[in-house]
């Protein structure tokens, strides 16, 4: 066969055409020999000479498919409403299958004839002339979808979406139709238009998504009122759920994709926006009695709407702020760290999980949660005083880090430490918390009363996770000295052991720095060291110098211990007990009796420290004194002295807090406020150069509310002490502006 062109009779060749056309476009039998001879006729009409007959070939067939289409709208019209939907979507399913054949068959005739004559993007966005795009030629299956919207769709669309709404009316309501012809015939709203680069949906939406929404709209509007009429508010959400549920299957059994959430939007705000009023009012009654179902029912229906859920939130907010009060206010002094810290882990715990299997863990509800924790673990019983919880969680942390706490595996300890994290986090005071917990952690390391240094560790790495290097950096510090304090013991004892020195008493030194640790180191109470120490002390001062040239050591016997052997009585007592009291009692060595005035000028311990020390031994009985105790007080040594425990220990006054060691704590730490806020404040000033007053405490707050929540005024008396200091001043125009002073 030859493809040359030549001339052609387009009469006859048509006529042949025809034949195959009007079988493909009904999807009816054609042989491959006929379908391949009509690929030729094509081509032959699409090349012959001396002119093209393309255009007519293209013409001829816009004529046989507008008839087509037309005898087809006929015959759907004939059947009646009954059955027209079945009729329409039977044709169109042909049609549209045979459509797609003819545009393969009309291949070259698109390829070359058509595609050259069609306005490109570039054309109809930017040509710069008048383009009729309704004239444009289009390639034969896009033809035949125009012609099928504009002789089949436009004409019956009335019809068409009366019927299509009603058959799904018929669906909600539990009547069987067809799902089929259904989804067939509004998809085919979609299909006749898909070959359109822009706006391929707008037929299916102005036809029928925009008036199927309307009705939806309608439908669930008067379903609503009728359940809220009936139903309390448990039974409307569940019913309401589960027309939600149904309509969303519905969309998907019917429509587009574009449709579906369009279809849940209109639904949700009928049946939830419109009744906001209605569901926000049973919030607090079902917060208050942890309704789990109902909340969780609650919160889906609430979550999509805007602003829906902001109720829900502040109730249970309110809620759990509430109950945590409640324990916080009715805590007693019995073991009150523990139990407060404890309490309100369990609070935490028991909503924590409420708001992930209730609320799936929504950061709305995870923040009300955070911030009601906040308000009880913050409250102050009288607001002029301090917040009690930084102290307590201090003291919950350091009972569980004490050798003395017993029955707990290294696991639970671990778990209680992490716990512990989670009160921390919610401190506005953690300043207050580090001073305390430093002071206890030097107890704990001076007196080797850690029940593991792995778990002091631990926790000190989680505290610097959550703070930050600068929050335990002293923390840190106090670890290392701790350790070359042993290396310093060890070489002091090989030196003496080589210099066959005799120091007479086993003897270790803790060597500490004196800003990493929370020690004062004014007032410290004279003391004559007892002659048996005498020898050890000079010798390791000697030793150290020739060390560390230039270091001052400062003794604080108040912190010391010694274990002292009791051989007098009828039975060997080894006792532990801090350096006043091994004082007190050697002197007993040599007399059996002194008076108050001689220890005191033994000892030379201020009057108010030894009575303290006499009074501890007085009380365990190892000395025996008329009362009240005064100058003149003779104190004798027990020699009858009995105990159950050959083996104890006298709890030294340094290893209590006193109500006044608290009280000097928390002035430290407002000391330590104001340099905090000085230092933020120059930063600032350094950075911006010029600011006003508001910005200036905005930032200042910004950044140290990590550690503590700076007062107001300390944040203005700090500002005044930076003025008088030369760093700041006012400007000239504004007495509320400040300028850096470089």
């Amino acid at each position: 066969m030859s493809l040359r062109p030549k001339k052609i009779d387009f009469g006859p060749v048509w006529d042949v055409l025809l034949v195959t056309v009007k079988g493909v476009i009904t999807c009816g039998s054609v042989e491959r020999r006929v379908w391949n001879d009509r690929f030729t006729d094509v081509y032959k009409l699409c090349v012959s000479c001396p002119e093209p007959l393309g255009d007519r070939l293209y013409q001829e067939t816009k004529n046989f498919l507008e008839d087509h289409v037309t005898q087809l709208n006929k015959e759907v019209l004939s059947n009646g409403d009954e059955s027209l939907l079945t009729i329409y979507h039977k044709h169109w399913e042909e049609y549209s299958r045979g459509s797609g054949y003819l545009n393969q068959l009309y291949g070259y005739l698109n390829t070359t004839f058509i595609k050259k004559q069609k306005y490109s993007e570039a054309d109809l966005n930017y040509g710069g002339f008048a383009i009729d795009v309704v004239d444009q030629m289009l390639e034969i299956g896009e033809l035949a979808l125009d012609i099928w919207k504009r002789l089949m769709i436009e004409p019956l669309k009335s019809q068409l979406l009366t019927l299509l709404l009603q058959d799904i009316k018929r669906d909600r309501t539990g009547t069987s139709v067809s799902h089929t012809v259904i989804h067939g015939v509004i998809n085919s709203f979609v299909n006749v238009e898909e070959y359109k680069n822009k706006h391929a949906m707008q037929l299916y939406e102005q036809l029928f998504e925009i008036p199927f929404l309307h009705e939806t709209g309608e439908y669930y509007r008067q379903e609503a009122r009728q359940l809220k009429d009936t139903c309390n508010c448990s039974e409307y959400m569940e019913k309401v759920i589960q027309r939600l549920d149904n309509e969303d299957f519905r969309s998907r059994k019917f429509l587009h994709p574009t449709s579906y959430a369009k279809v849940t939007n209109e639904c949700q705000m009928r049946c939830v926006a419109d009744h906001l009023q209605f569901l926000h009012g049973e919030c607090r009654e079902m917060v208050q009695s942890e309704r789990r179902t109902d909340l969780g029912n609650m919160y889906k229906l609430l979550r999509p709407i805007q602003s829906g859920l902001g109720i829900l939130v502040q109730e249970v907010e309110e809620y759990i702020k509430q109950i945590s009060l409640e324990v916080v206010k009715t805590l007693k002094a019995d073991n009150m760290p523990t139990r407060f810290v404890e309490s309100m882990l369990d609070i935490h715990d028991k909503y924590t999980e409420l708001i992930k299997n209730v609320f799936s863990g929504d950061q709305q509800f995870v923040g009300a949660l955070d911030k009601a924790c906040a308000v009880a673990i913050n409250h102050k019983s009288n607001p002029k005083s301090n917040c009690k919880s930084p102290e307590m969680l201090s003291k919950y942390c350091d009972s569980l880090l004490k050798k003395s706490s017993k029955g707990i595996s290294e696991t639970e300890l671990d778990d209680k430490l992490a716990a512990s994290i989670t009160i921390f986090k919610y401190l506005d005071d953690k300043d207050v918390f580090q001073r305390f917990y430093s002071r206890m952690l030097a107890k704990r390391l001076i007196y080797s009363q850690s029940t593991s240094m792995d778990a002091e560790e631990s926790l000190i790495n989680r505290l610097k996770q959550a703070c930050g290097y600068e929050f335990t950096n002293k923390l840190h510090r106090m670890f290392n000295d701790i350790t070359i304090s042993y290396e310093l013991t060890s070489i002091f004892h090989d030196l003496a052991k080589r210099h066959e020195y005799n120091l007479g008493v086993s003897f270790n030194i803790m060597v500490l720095q004196a800003g990493a640790w929370p020690i004062p180191q004014s007032n410290l109470p004279t003391f004559n060291v007892p002659q048996e120490l005498e020898k050890s002390v000079k010798k390791f001062e000697g030793f150290y110098n020739d060390k560390f040239s230039g270091r001052k050591l400062t003794w604080m016997h108040n912190f010391c211990t010694a274990d002292l052997k009791l051989n007098y009585a009828k039975k060997t007592y080894f006792v532990t007990m801090g350096t006043f009291n091994m004082a007190i009692l050697l002197m007993f060595n040599d007399v059996d009796k002194l008076s108050f005035k001689e220890i005191q000028q033994f000892t030379r311990l201020p009057e108010k420290e030894l009575t303290k020390y006499l009074q501890s031994l007085l009380d365990i009985k190892i000395l025996s004194a008329q009362t009240p105790m005064t100058a003149e007080t003779i104190f004798s040594l027990n020699i009858n002295y009995n105990n159950k425990r050959t083996k104890f220990k006298i709890s030294t006054m340094a290893q209590k807090d006193s109500p006044l060691e608290v009280e000097m704590t928390h002035q430290t730490v407002d000391e330590d406020r104001k340099m905090y806020i000085q230092a933020a404040i120059v930063r600032i000033m350094k950075a911006r150069k010029v600011l006003k007053h508001t910005l200036l405490i905005n930032e200042v707050i910004k950044q140290l509310v990590s550690r503590f929540v700076p007062n107001i005024s300390m944040i203005k008396k700090c500002i005044e002490t930076l003025i008088e200091k030369g760093y700041l001043e006012r400007t000239a125009d504004s007495n509320d502006e400040y300028s850096y002073v470089a």
